[in-house]
């Protein structure tokens, strides 16, 4: 141990602030992640993973700033380190088992009695390492891990049967994330094992976790347009019974420029009101982003920093961007014109304005459907919130019996709840009735029960005008020193 005689200073790495927290709009996340990095490289394939940390995030799915291969990675980084929102669901469909490619023989070089294999996703159990003509056994020979660039490391045990050698030649396999398809993404259900696999693990979000899905999300994958359909199929009578809302990239590759977006929205057939679809792909620093990872993060800090509830628009936020791109690096530079010519048919884009912002209130639905429950994306967010709270706060009282006092307790929580968020100033209004009209004796009969609920969440200020008139009274007034 070294003899220390003085005075010193330490640095540690700079901690990450606590994440805030909500449930509005839990985004569940669909993609491939660097797993032959995590703790369990062959437990979190089409698995659900709850992550509340970046940290919990590399520990569980392994982390990589390739965007392009590991698509997940986005929304880890746009969620712990750009916008700072948590908790965030994930689902990787990358298979360890499946998705996988053998790497040539290789000679690395030992240097104390350590060798790294510069070779991308290595999984650890798959290494096989030679001195010599003679097969060293791991964790009797040698010791592997990862260095921070995510390379594999050969530790030589001392007294082992490697402790001399100058150089190693090693055999391995690796993760190959070009393998994964968009079926991989879209998943579906095995009638003979009886599991599901990517996007239909959406109804296992609630059962697994008493949590409600709000965003669905494949960034790097929904601009293909069967990746889309699905996960806007997905947003639907969850479980039977809950709303949520998906975020679709256009495909920057052939939408170069904003005149281009309308008709691929258009051929992609996006118009549900669950969707929303943005344009185009952002930078933060050297780190180019699929916009709905962002996008996604903004919109869960948004509701998180405002009692968890999704009155407020997404739109006009300051989202912590550097620059708007097209996949290859193109800058993409919009001034408000332009952008509202793609709000104009109901697609969400960034605009420079003080600072890079959100830009855009409409749906998919927009301009065919404008009814606002389903036009405004802060509305329809807030239809979907308040539908998906009634029944989770509700459902207790399934098959209690169908008297006076149930019905009365529903009616007075519910206009108490309702009251309360007026107040807040978070709605205009919010009311519940129970009527004999729309409760015949036949449907109380066979179990039936009907409440009526009135709600109106405000609808964004989309449009301020101020009118300006010359008075020239008032330069009358002026020259005459006020006097008639």
């Amino acid at each position: 141990m070294a003899y220390n005689h003085g005075i010193r200073v330490k640095e540690n790495a700079t901690s990450l602030s606590k994440p805030v927290t909500g449930m509005a709009a839990l985004q569940v996340v669909f993609g491939t992640a660097p797993v032959n990095l995590a703790a369990d490289p062959y437990g979190v394939t089409n698995v659900l993973v709850k992550v509340e940390t970046f940290e919990d995030a590399y520990k569980k799915l392994g982390y990589s700033d390739d965007f392009s291969k590991y698509t997940l990675c986005q929304s880890m980084d746009a969620c712990f380190r750009v916008l700072n929102v948590a908790p965030v669901i994930f689902c990787n469909v990358l298979d360890p088992k499946k998705h996988v490619k053998d790497n040539e023989e290789s000679e690395v070089t030992v240097a104390s009695k350590q060798a790294v294999i510069k070779v991308d996703g290595i999984l650890l159990d798959t290494i096989v390492v030679k001195s010599g003509e003679s097969t060293l056994q791991a964790n009797t020979d040698y010791v592997t891990s990862f260095d921070d660039n995510g390379y594999a490391v050969i530790t030589l045990v001392t007294g082992g049967a490697g402790d001399a050698a100058t150089t190693l030649k090693v055999t391995s396999k690796s993760i190959d994330p070009s393998k994964v398809t968009e079926s991989d993404i879209i998943g579906g259900y095995d009638t003979v094992t009886g599991k599901e696999t990517g996007c239909e693990l959406v109804r296992h979000v609630y059962p697994m976790f008493n949590m409600t899905p709000g965003l669905l999300l494949a960034p790097g994958w929904t601009q293909n347009q069967n990746v889309a359909a699905a996960l806007e199929l997905k947003t639907d009578n969850i479980n039977g019974y809950f709303k949520a809302s998906c975020i679709v990239d256009l495909d920057t590759h052939t939408a170069t420029k904003y005149t281009d977006c309308e008709a691929q929205k258009k051929s992609k057939a996006l118009t549900s009101p669950n969707t929303i679809v943005v344009w185009p792909m952002a930078k933060v620093g050297d780190k180019k982003y699929y916009y709905s990872a962002l996008y996604a993060a903004l919109i869960a800090y948004v509701d998180a920093s405002n009692d968890d509830v999704p009155n407020l628009s997404p739109s006009n936020k300051l989202i912590g961007v550097t620059a708007a791109v097209l996949e290859d690096g193109t800058e993409v530079t919009l001034d408000t014109q332009q952008a509202n010519v793609l709000n104009s048919v109901g697609i969400v884009t960034l605009l420079n304005d003080a600072g890079w912002r959100t830009w855009g209130n409409n749906t998919a639905c927009y301009p065919e459907n404008t009814d606002p429950k389903d036009r405004w994306i802060c509305c329809r967010r807030f239809f979907s919130w308040w539908g998906n709270s009634f029944i989770l706060t509700y459902k207790e009282k399934v098959d209690d019996p169908a008297n006076f006092r149930l019905i009365e307790s529903v009616v007075d929580a519910e206009n108490i709840r309702g009251n309360s968020y007026v107040q807040q100033g978070k709605m205009a209004g919010a009311k519940i009735e129970y009527s004999e009209q729309d409760n015949p004796i036949e449907d109380v009969l066979n179990g039936k029960i009907q409440f009526y609920q009135h709600i109106a969440p405000y609808t964004p200020a989309e449009d301020i005008i101020n009118v300006l008139e010359f008075d020239p009274t008032m330069i009358k007034n002026a020259l005459s020193g006020g006097a008639e």
